[in-house]
């Protein structure tokens, strides 16, 4: 088929604004924000929030910028307003077990309720107890039994007087101690010199009435003891008896306004029985005693105590509608699973109930929670932690690391609860499929694949649809809108990120970084509508803040840093088309390409491979360019053939095979010592049947070489050579498209790789004959070539290369 360069017309879409059916973007705030070209996204995002099932989880992935979150994020809201509120959950202080303290699920708002209600029954004890323990009933009540008690000691004293003073004792109570001594006949102590001076006889005597009367005293203590337990647990039945009622009347109180069915009925109905059977068991902290230190004593014992009846509310549901959603953007250990605080006593790490938090997790609890998982592969005990939870569906919160503690610490395991949660995991394509191959148990997980495209089929509806997401993006961030002509431009600008005029790119955020500069640019010129020319303007003004690198990469060129012809004829020399990604910024550059050839064995070699600045990709470009030649010439085989090929002046190493093409020129001009027209640029891979395949990055190939060209100064002979399956992909810049309109530059493509030689050479590239290729064609002057290297070989002896030779 014969090269004829492509019309201006087919080097962009050029997309008319009086088809998109509206004058300017606020026109369509009534339309709902789309998903734009991501339809299977959207079908398999609503599957997956609205299946019950366990393992439903959402792994989405797609590129940054293409509205996996944002999307997401409304979808799940949509979602979770339709869902019932979930309960609210409480830590409660376990009294069999302090360490262990207890979960209890409540209705959505009961969790706050319980928890004024338990205030406020503090504070009734606080005040109605000491007040019911200082009334006249309860004072007469403790009146009888206490004298009733001293009255039975008293005659117990007296027994024990008497006893001690029918054997010469005389016997004192001091502070709760017995002391005797014994008398003479005349009632006088009896000293030691006395006592020694009696007979053996009345010593013996006296030491067995000595013993005998501790043996009393020793009754009579234990008598006293008894009779003062006694009298404490009538004293403390007393209270009981006094303050009961106002338990029961207090806690029926609390369990009237919790009236709705919960699960945990019966555990909240236990916890508070144990609550009144606890301050039954304290109600002695509740009276005030006479010694200042004992009563600071007593207070603080008191304030422990009501301590446990405190409610730890750790998720407040109350006022929501409908499910949480929760977007954790910081998935810490302690911020997803939640914690527990600590705090220093005595060199010791306490902690007790109430200083038990919620996570997201447990936030998220009936809801929906969206985490990135490059964040939690970043985190080895997050992403551990969140194996084991996706296993159970039980969350047990704890603090980490407390066994590391340089200091001793108190212990604490809350109860594990159950977690009902729809986790949305945002990931790359990359990141997905290395967690399928490295870890199957967690990504069986997440049986709903939700996959954003990178771009879509361009059509009026998605045209209409990026226009709508325009309006609602000026809406949001109070931006100017934009006009029908505005929006066409950007549409155009999406076509041309997406590399193809049928398809459009689907990373909105570019969109919406464009917008928000396009309009920028219309308020600086104070105008109320941004046009077509602040779009353009944007545009031009982002490429100028980051061209810089390729602005002085040209420089190089004109003052002749870099070697490159862009006119007369060359042999084994060819201008090929590269692409420098910067990540911020992508522009094309030519490079030189230059090939030699001698008779030899060698075969093929490739410098940049040799030299390690080649990826595997340009490695098997090559070794592809060399099958294909080598089957141009099999019937001359074997080739005696030593050849090079080399990029020229490049020393950052060389990736990809779009050179392959602009490599088989130069090497097939060296053999033929046919020159090659230079100021036509070549770019395309070849396969071994010589057909030219398309190559990425086409339009900042074409633009970067038109640069140079420009800066050189264009002759109206120069242009590029690209595969004629890149022609949809073209959206070049409106320059390079007046540029062609006015036969200053051109553009060719081609389907084979013959083809471009002929344009190159101007000679037939040569059909395969009975005797070979015909002599005035490139693979005849070739064929000569390698015909005259294999009689070199043969004279000196050396072997024709059989096959194509295998790079290091």
């Amino acid at each position: 088929m014969p090269i004829t360069p492509i019309t201006p017309a087919d080097l962009r879409l050029a997309i008319d604004a009086r088809t998109l059916g509206f004058a300017d973007t606020s026109e369509l705030l009534h339309h709902p924000l789309p998903w734009i070209g991501q339809e299977r996204a959207e079908q398999a995002a609503r599957f997956g929030l609205q299946m019950d099932q366990p393992d439903y989880n959402l792994f989405v992935l797609g590129e940054v910028g293409s509205g996996r979150t944002t999307l997401l994020c409304e979808m799940m809201r949509a979602v979770a307003a339709g869902r019932p509120v979930p309960p609210d959950l409480c830590y409660l202080h376990n009294f069999d077990v302090p360490e262990h303290p207890r979960a209890l699920r409540m209705p959505a708002g009961q969790g706050r309720q319980l928890r004024q209600l338990m205030t406020q029954f503090l504070k009734t004890l606080q005040s109605e107890i000491p007040k019911r323990l200082a009334g006249p009933d309860f004072k007469d009540e403790r009146d009888r039994l206490v004298k009733t008690y001293k009255a039975e000691e008293d005659r117990a004293y007296a027994e024990l007087d008497a006893y001690a003073e029918a054997r010469n004792f005389a016997l004192i109570r001091e502070s709760g101690h017995m002391v005797f001594t014994l008398r003479d006949d005349k009632g006088e102590p009896l000293t030691e010199g006395k006592a020694l001076s009696l007979p053996k006889e009345r010593r013996v005597e006296i030491d067995r009435m000595e013993e005998e009367l501790r043996g009393e005293i020793t009754r009579f203590l234990d008598k006293s003891r008894s009779l003062e337990r006694v009298m404490n647990e009538g004293l403390a039945a007393l209270r009981r008896q006094m303050i009961k009622p106002l338990l029961e009347h207090e806690l029926q109180e609390i369990r009237n306004e919790l009236r709705k069915q919960i699960k945990d009925t019966v555990k909240l109905g236990n916890y508070l029985e144990q609550v009144q059977h606890d301050v039954l068991e304290n109600l002695e902290l509740f009276q005030s005693g006479d010694e200042a230190e004992s009563e600071e004593i007593r207070l603080q014992a008191l304030a422990e105590v009501l301590a446990r009846y405190h409610v730890n509310l750790v998720v407040d549901n109350q006022g929501r509608e409908g499910a949480p959603v929760i977007v954790e953007d910081n998935p810490l250990y302690r911020t997803l699973f939640g914690s527990i605080e600590y705090q220093t006593e005595n060199d010791v790490l306490v902690t007790d109930f109430s200083r038990i938090r919620a996570g997201s997790l447990l936030k998220a609890n009936g809801g929906f929670l969206l985490l990135h998982l490059r964040d939690l592969l970043a985190d080895e005990p997050v992403w551990e932690k969140l194996r084991r939870f996706l296993r159970s569906g039980r969350l047990q919160i704890e603090e980490p690391g407390m066994m590391y503690a340089p200091i001793a610490a108190v212990s604490l395991q809350p109860e594990p609860v159950d977690v009902d949660v729809k986790i949305i995991l945002i990931a790359s394509v990359e990141e997905y499929y290395a967690v399928q191959e490295g870890d199957p148990e967690f990504a069986r997980r997440f049986r709903c694949k939700v996959d954003f495209a990178e771009s879509f089929t361009a059509n009026n509806e998605s045209r209409l649809a990026t226009a709508i997401f325009v309006a609602h993006t000026c809406r949001k961030m109070g931006l100017p809108h934009f006009s029908a002509g505005a929006v066409a431009v950007l549409l155009e600008e999406a076509h041309r990120e997406a590399e193809d005029q049928a398809r459009q790119s689907a990373i909105f955020a570019h969109t919406e970084a464009l917008v928000m500069e396009a309009a920028a640019m219309a308020r600086a010129r104070g105008a109320a509508l941004v046009e077509a020319p602040d779009v353009e303007a944007a545009r031009l003004q982002r490429i100028h803040r980051h061209d810089y690198p390729e602005q002085r990469l040209q420089e190089t060129i004109l003052d002749g840093e870099r070697l490159l012809d862009l006119q007369g004829e060359k042999v084994a020399q060819v201008n090929g088309l590269t692409v420098v990604d910067l990540g911020d910024y992508r522009f094309g550059f030519p490079v030189r390409v230059t090939a030699r050839t001698h008779a030899g064995d060698e075969g093929l070699l490739n410098i940049e491979r040799e030299v390690e600045l080649s990826g595997p990709i340009h490695d098997k470009g090559v070794l592809i360019l060399h099958s294909y030649l080598a089957s141009l010439f099999a019937h001359i085989a074997p080739l005696a053939l030593n050849a090079a090929v080399v990029f020229e002046q490049e020393y950052s190493g060389v990736e990809g095979d779009s050179a392959s093409c602009a490599e088989f020129y130069a090497l097939l001009s060296a053999l033929a010592n046919t020159p090659l027209q230079q100021g036509i640029a070549v770019t395309g891979a070849v396969n071994q049947r010589g057909e030219m395949l398309p190559v990425g990055g086409i339009n900042e190939k074409i633009e970067g070489y038109f640069r140079s060209c420009e800066l050189m100064g264009l002759t109206g002979q120069q242009g590029v050579l690209i595969p004629r399956r890149n022609r949809r992909h073209l959206m070049l810049d409106r320059r390079v498209v007046a540029a062609v309109a006015q036969g200053r530059f051109h553009i060719y493509t081609a389907e084979l790789a013959s083809e471009g030689m002929e344009l190159l050479t101007g000679l037939p590239f040569g059909e395969l004959g009975a005797g070979g290729y015909p002599p005035d064609t490139v693979l005849g002057r070739a064929q000569k070539t390698l015909q005259d290297y294999r009689k070199a070989c043969q004279a000196s002896g050396a072997k024709p290369e059989r096959r194509p030779r295998t790079l290091k």
